[in-house]
């Protein structure tokens, strides 16, 4: 069993009080997945980079911590995407990109996928028309074996104004999705709510069978078909930036799914035992993240319950 992702690349230069303190490749699901490479499992990632010091950077470091790059275009004529993360007082960032709207590009080509997999999809990628040609085949083929899809929304207030354009794709997402992820600020620039229960009912139950809904250092809400749970997300102490938070729980879970067996049969019938291990590793993932300037967990990172 492997791990997926699809995304872009984007060089993060890290800001505190107004001067840079760190450079680190970036991105929604490339953060993901390097996070899932660290841990030891099997995973690949599809997407591009431009010919140019940063995209040679990203390759060796994707070679490095254990990510295929079999499924990954070096492209000549683009420019790898740069982000400004301007960091707060406790870690949170504002950015600023410089970037080409995402495409698909030719010449591209999808792993294999199988039964039990997990595809990891997140973000403006995964909707965007540019890139819905590979979204859309990664989707299709991974339903027809029977892989997991964990979509995580990632949604963001600077994509608000596209909102309704988009709404076809993201519920076409939902709807072709194993577990739907998203923060209480996903949805509250969305849906005008952060009351989890409702927007399950409301928007996700009749798309897609499970939902989970973060709140940063707040509570962790697990809607299923037949239960909700509850969990309280962990104090991190010595938070140092939260980039890589969401993405690395994103990770710990999709790792927690292959080292504990859980098929895409059983994932509407787990126990709240089962799922409580699922968030703890996700927890662990993501506070781990939060305590360096990467965007993702230390080298040889091992959570506790693993």
């Amino acid at each position: 069993m492997k791990v997926v992702g699809i995304g872009e690349t984007i060089l993060d230069i890290l800001f505190k009080n107004n001067q840079p303190v760190a450079a680190v490749a970036g991105g929604s699901s490339f953060n993901s997945i390097i996070s899932v490479g660290r841990a030891g499992v099997p995973c690949a990632f599809v997407g591009y980079t431009g010919a140019d010091v940063v995209g040679q950077q990203t390759i060796d470091f994707m070679k490095k911590n254990g990510v295929s790059t079999e499924y990954f275009l070096v492209l000549e004529k683009e420019k790898s995407a740069v982000s400004l993360a301007f960091l707060n007082d406790k870690g949170d960032a504002n950015y600023v990109f410089y970037k080409q709207p995402p495409f698909t590009p030719d010449g591209w080509k999808a792993p294999s996928l199988q039964a039990n997999d997990v595809l990891l999809l997140s973000s403006y990628y995964a909707v965007c028309k540019g890139t819905r040609p590979m979204i859309t085949q990664l989707l299709e083929e991974a339903n027809e074996v029977g892989a997991i899809v964990y979509y995580d929304l990632n949604f963001r207030m600077s994509h608000a104004h596209e909102l309704e354009s988009l709404m076809p794709n993201i519920l076409s997402n939902f709807s072709q999705s194993s577990i739907v992820r998203g923060s209480a600020d996903d949805f509250e620039v969305m849906y005008g709510t952060r009351d989890a229960s409702l927007i399950y009912r409301q928007h996700i139950q009749a798309h897609c069978p499970i939902f989970i809904c973060t709140a940063g250092a707040g509570k962790i809400e697990v809607c299923t078909p037949t239960a909700n749970y509850h969990f309280q997300a962990p104090k991190i102490e010595n938070v140092v930036s939260t980039v890589g938070a969401g993405d690395s729980f994103n990770a710990g879970f999709s790792c927690a799914l292959i080292w504990q067996g859980i098929t895409k049969e059983k994932l509407p019938s787990l126990t709240e035992e089962q799922w409580e291990n699922l968030i703890n590793t996700a927890c662990q993932f993501a506070g781990n993240a939060c305590q360096s300037k990467e965007n993702y967990v230390s080298e040889g990172f091992k959570p506790s319950a693993h």
